[in-house]
């Protein structure tokens, strides 16, 4: 394995004997988290738990960086520091195996770096003033606008990038500009002269545009040179390449440098090339120079809250956060840096299966996982949309679901990052979605980092919502099998987005990717609510359907077993957020969606499955019923609204009715939730209804003449199991007590 990195030096495998020392030096007790591999650039945390003595001069270069500039009194003693500096001092003249190792390492990786430090000034310095409304500016920008310093890189990435974008136009229209040139930025970062420069090999500036540009705030180059196109009627597509909009993206490096030196020299023949610099205060300097380079060179001397800037594993992650994507080759310390390819830019079809799995993994921070379900979608019309969305294979984890969690959607603009957690780009019900939206029409805020809340920005997360509904849809009769399983693990997405949704027709989109068991069908098979309705008899209006945790226990209802001689199919809903899904959804397909026990609370319900037995003589008389429902009436009256009798139960003794019985069992669970028992009766209002041809109900009347204190104890315990199978009991403890004396004093009979 390659020698680690610290701070960017490598650091040799010779290792100081720090035992000896009164306290041991672990790697893990200052720099926890910064030490890197060659193969592996993201940082390590795992070395907290594994401490790790460190190399003579890695320790040396990490004492003279500025990570322990306040932790070096506080860790280590001054024996420590000069038993360090005066072993590395001497070893660092001896040449070791180790060293040699690092230097054949380093040698083998590649670099291309053009910048040097070749330029001269050679004129007089003009000096000029900014005007007073652009210096009031200038100090809004550099300290108020962006919410994060690290995004100056990002600032004058893109303005390199416009400038080469620039210069690749022009090279197609004239002829007498350099052909052949390399078109590239390059950056380099220095922790000992705390520096960062970026140079690009663009289009330049002359004397003019250097003072237009660099001397007015919100004066976009960019823009004005998109706009003389438009107006000579030729854009020749560089719209599209073109990032800058505002020009205020180079004044972001006065966020983190004391001091700013512009070197330029236009592509334009017999451009002179010019110096400019500024504290940012008020005024900048303006001179000729010498040996510049064609294009631009930005040094930035960074103030000393700042060194972080001159780190070059800062500065790359930063890189790769905002600008991975940027459309030229961006050179690092002479090391190419983004490799990642735009996959979303690139033709459908000319994605392959590899490149989205590692695109995927890329943007999922999960390299042990693979996309389920791939979108790759284009659109320019109504809105320009460059949009790839990735499903995961596994299952969500428990975090995952709930609401707080993240969004999985990265929003660009021309290919740089502007959110990398867009929130308002897609619904929160697809938080599961992992992917990238780029899209050149979405409105900006100044630091580029905010979106404007428009109806541009609504109707950008309606059309996407939209096509993934249907590229779900597609999928699910494409491959009904492997829909099944992601409905298995994502469909609680599914229901929250009936429940979040306010659009009507939305919601009856996103009903058409549920699934659910049928009465029609056999145990195990799915179906959904159009195959529902495409089974409906003729004149049918209602969709019916019925909650409870397992098939068992829906078959073994009282809703279910009253409602089924109606010879109508009855949905299976088993998850706990059916039936509250369902509720919201009302309709579809102008279908209404009626639950089992709402239908059976009304009268037609009862009406329609009402079957009277007028040959069994088992059941109680007219007179008995009466005289029992009165008896329940006066023994539960603080626990209910009425009792009645009915037919329509077979082999059950009672059933409770609510009127909408959903919305009753969720309002328990959430709102009632810590009511007491009679607040919750009054609010419900619960009927019970009586089998009076079940054994039990005529053991019952026979006892609340014989046995008052045993019948009391039955009429209870049939109210409370009447209440469970409604699931209108959220805790059923509280009935282990009555349940207990009830089994004695059954007991006592035997």
């Amino acid at each position: 394995m390659a020698a680690p990195l610290l701070n960017g030096m490598r650091i040799p495998r010779k290792i100081l004997p720090l035992y000896s020392l009164k306290h041991k030096l672990h790697f893990s007790s200052f720099c926890p988290s910064v030490i890197r591999d060659d193969t592996y650039s993201r940082k390590r945390s795992t070395l907290k738990q594994k401490p790790i003595i460190l190399g003579v001069r890695g320790i040396k270069n990490y004492l003279d960086g500025n990570y322990l500039s306040t932790w070096k009194s506080n860790l280590l003693t001054p024996e420590h520091l000069q038993l360090i500096r005066c072993y590395s001092d001497s070893s660092e003249n001896k040449p070791s195996s180790e060293s040699q190792e690092d230097t054949e390492i380093s040698s083998t990786e590649e670099t291309h770096n053009i910048i040097t430090d070749s330029e001269k000034i050679t004129g007089r310095h003009e000096k000029h003033e900014f005007q007073a409304e652009t210096r009031m500016l200038l100090d809004i920008v550099a300290k108020s606008l962006y919410s994060e310093n690290e995004v100056f890189i990002r600032e004058l990435i893109s303005n390199a990038s416009d400038a080469l974008e620039k210069f690749r136009y022009l090279q197609m229209t004239r002829d007498d500009l350099p052909q052949g040139q390399a078109l590239e930025i390059h950056i380099a970062v220095d922790q000992e002269k705390n520096t960062f420069v970026i140079q690009d090999t663009g289009i330049g500036m002359t004397k003019r545009e250097l003072i237009d540009n660099m001397g007015t705030i919100a004066r976009s180059g960019s823009k004005a040179f998109v706009q003389q196109l438009k107006d000579r009627g030729n854009t020749a597509n560089i719209d599209s390449s073109i990032i800058g909009q505002f020009g205020v993206g180079f004044y972001s490096a006065f966020m983190v440098g004391k001091e700013v030196e512009i070197f330029t020299r236009s592509q334009l023949p017999d451009s002179k090339a010019w110096h400019w610099k500024s504290d940012g205060s008020g005024a900048y300097e303006l001179s000729e120079a010498e040996e510049v380079q064609p294009g631009t060179k930005i040094v930035i001397h960074l103030k000393k809250d700042c060194w972080k800037f001159g780190i070059e594993s800062d500065v790359k992650d930063i890189i790769l956060k905002h600008s991975n994507f940027v459309g030229v080759p961006v050179f690092l310390n002479g090391k190419k840096i983004n490799t990642t390819q735009a996959l979303w830019t690139a033709e459908p079809k000319q994605v392959t299966e590899d490149q989205h799995s590692e695109f995927f993994q890329f943007l999922s921070k999960n390299t042990y996982d693979k996309p389920r379900y791939i979108l790759h979608y284009k659109a320019d019309a109504p809105l320009s949309i460059r949009s790839l969305f990735y499903i995961p294979s596994r299952a969500p984890l428990p975090w995952e679901v709930s609401q707080q969690y993240e969004s999985g959607i990265a929003l660009y603009s021309r290919k740089i990052l502007i959110q990398p957690k867009a929130e308002k780009i897609i619904p929160k019900w697809l938080r599961f979605v992992v992917g990238v939206v780029d899209s050149e029409d979405i409105p900006l805020n100044l630091s580029r980092e905010m979106l404007q809340n428009s109806a541009l920005i609504r109707k950008l997360q309606s059309v996407i919502t939209s096509r993934f509904i249907r590229f779900l849809q597609d999928n699910a009769k494409r491959d009904p099998a492997k829909y099944d399983k992601f409905f298995d693990e994502y469909g609680i997405f599914l229901r929250e987005g009936i429940v979040s949704s306010q659009d009507q027709v939305e919601k009856e989109d996103i009903a058409k990717l549920l699934r659910y068991e049928s009465s029609a069908l056999p145990p195990g098979q799915k179906t959904t609510l159009m195959e529902y309705g495409e089974r409906m008899k003729a004149g049918e209006r209602n969709i019916y359907y019925i909650c409870a945790p397992s098939r068992e226990l829906v078959e073994g209802s009282p809703y279910y077993e009253a409602f089924k001689k109606s010879d109508r199919e009855v949905l299976f809903c088993y998850d706990d957020y059916d039936e509250l899904s369902l509720l919201q959804l009302r309709e579809f397909d102008r279908k209404l969606l009626r639950s089992v026990e709402s239908e059976m609370a009304g009268n037609q319900g009862q009406q329609e499955t009402a079957e009277e037995s007028s040959g069994d003589e088992s059941k109680l008389s007219e007179s008995e019923g009466d005289a029992l429902v009165t008896y329940l009436k006066d023994v539960l009256k603080d626990k209910l609204k009425d009792v009645t009798v009915t037919n329509r139960l077979g082999t059950h003794p009672a059933m409770i009715n609510v009127a909408e019985m959903g919305a009753a069992r969720h309002f328990m669970k959430t709102a009632l939730k810590s009511r007491s028992e009679e607040e919750k009766v009054q609010l419900l209002q619960p009927i019970l209804e009586l089998n009076k041809s079940h054994p039990i109900i005529q053991k019952l009347h026979s006892l609340h003449t014989s046995d008052p204190v045993l019948a009391k104890l039955l009429a209870e315990q049939v109210y409370d199991n009447a209440m469970i199978a409604a699931g209108l009991v959220d805790d059923p403890r509280p009935m282990l007590n009555r349940l207990h004396s009830f089994m004695e004093k059954a007991l006592e009979k035997c």
